[in-house]
């Protein structure tokens, strides 16, 4: 054999060993943890994805996502937790407020970015949002923010009422404060607000007789966790009892709601895949300042105000995002 040739070859192997060294290294696995069901959570899931894939990583080809859902069982995510860091993943994405309070209980070494629509500071997630410290950041949507903009979209669409209600999950940390804000922003306007309290499927339906009891204007619906999994059944439960309710996300307006307004979950989705790809490149969550995500969505279902048989004024209609028709 002449050297040349023998140079060739001898290429050829070594360019082989790497790439079938390179095909053997195991992915990168991420841990995605939730506290409800997968059902429903699709958009925000392609969202996760988006923000992977914009610091190039896709799922199945260069990274693997391990998925934990506690289907609404907040007592399962402990155990969802201890199993993603058995498993050992190299992040972990905890995108409902209750899967963030337990990734942080249980690791202090594994990278974990979280969505919520609480005070993550207030929650004890970060030290400071521009200084997170730890192990842990992610991406704080503008829910808390906007909840009074709720209520004075429910008063534009019930001009001549005065009693309105909230409802709420008393097994959020940050119902309370949701609930004072919306109250002071009642006085403000001169309106009385009556809260009202589940946290289970029948606590939702013994809520919706209760507000029709109460003859009150409209219903503004708490941002949770546990609703999102159930804007389903809000939204037709609100159809059957002829309740106007305004709701946070997108989701329930699609599922026959009536309007929906806040910060984009989706937005927030992918800003938190964004950071998801950025630690698996190697940056640490310390130095990744916790994102606000600031887009804001106005949806209005025109049907649904047909058959609820009230005129969403053109004001609001000029100001939507989106209005399905």
């Amino acid at each position: 054999m002449q050297r040349r040739e023998f140079i060739t070859l001898l290429s050829s192997a070594t360019a082989w060993s790497f790439s079938a060294r390179a095909q053997q290294q195991p992915l990168p696995v991420i841990g995605f943890l939730n506290s409800a069901s997968a059902d429903g959570y699709e958009p925000e899931v392609d969202a996760f994805r988006q923000g992977l894939k914009e610091t190039g990583y896709v799922e199945g080809q260069n990274v693997a996502i391990e998925y934990r859902w506690a289907n609404g069982q907040f007592d399962r995510l402990a155990a969802l937790a201890d199993d993603l860091v058995r498993r050992r993943v190299s992040v972990i994405a905890a995108t409902s407020t209750p899967a963030n309070l337990v990734a942080k209980a249980s690791t202090t070494t594994i990278p974990i970015v979280f969505t919520t629509g609480s005070d993550p500071v207030q929650l004890g997630l970060v030290a400071s949002l521009s200084r997170p410290g730890g192990n842990v950041t992610g991406v704080a949507q503008l829910t808390r923010e906007v909840a009074p903009k709720r209520l004075e979209l429910a008063h534009e669409l019930v001009p001549t009422a005065t009693v309105f209600g909230l409802l709420i999950n008393p097994k959020n940390p940050s119902s309370e404060n949701v609930a004072r804000d919306l109250q002071a922003a009642a006085v403000a306007m001169g309106l009385q607000l009556n809260v009202l309290y589940a946290s289970t499927e029948a606590e939702i339906d013994d809520a919706f007789t209760t507000f029709r009891q109460m003859h009150a204007g409209a219903l503004v619906i708490g941002t949770d966790v546990f609703f999102n999994s159930q804007m389903r059944k809000l939204a037709a439960l609100a159809i059957r009892n002829s309740v106007i309710a305004i709701y946070a996300y997108h989701q329930f307006v699609a599922a026959g709601g009536l309007a929906s307004y806040s910060s984009s979950i989706t937005d927030s989705y992918r800003l938190a895949g964004g950071y998801v790809g950025r630690i698996l490149n190697g940056e640490k969550p310390a130095d990744l300042p916790v994102q606000q995500a600031t887009k804001v969505e106005l949806i209005i279902n025109l049907k649904t105000a047909k058959a609820l048989g009230i005129k969403v004024p053109q004001s609001v209609q000029s100001r939507a995002d989106e209005v399905i028709e």
